[in-house]
């Protein structure tokens, strides 16, 4: 193999490895605007009673403790989808494994989020629920108006 190909596919395998590390980041960054405003109405706009912000706190310690092993993982597999790239140079069998990983972290913290919401629900009154419902609504809208 010539030294022009060789650094051209080097090129390419680290550029394909440089797109899967910010497909990553996008996507674990993604929920946190939205997980952002649903706290920030919580916290503020709900005004919660002290009985429902002691019964919020280990709800809360709970999903941040789940989601900092979930990022993990989502980092672990985009390393993986980095390094599968990175050897087959194109879209072979690692590389459809590696992606397969990422889906299914990627639902794992979908699925424990939507948990988490339910559970930070159940603690509001019916109100506080109805507003909260909304700004879900919105939150989960958005991309789409």
């Amino acid at each position: 193999m010539s030294l022009r190909r060789l650094l051209v596919v080097g090129l390419i395998a680290f550029l394909a490895a440089l797109a899967g590390v910010f497909l990553g980041r996008a996507l674990v960054d993604a929920p946190r605007a939205n997980e952002t405003e649903l706290h920030a109405l919580l916290h503020k706009e709900l005004e919660l009673s002290p009985g429902q912000q002691r019964k919020l706190d280990p709800v809360e310690a709970r999903f941040k403790a789940r989601r900092e092993v979930l990022e993990r993982e989502m980092r672990a597999a985009n390393i993986e989808l980095a390094r599968a790239i990175e050897a087959e140079h194109g879209y072979g069998p690692r590389v459809t494994v590696a992606i397969d990983h990422m889906h299914k972290v990627m639902g794992d913290m979908q699925k424990e989020t939507l948990q988490h919401l339910f559970a930070m629900r159940d603690i509001l009154d019916r109100d506080q629920a109805a507003d909260f419902d909304k700004v879900v609504a919105g939150a989960l809208t958005a991309d789409a108006r």
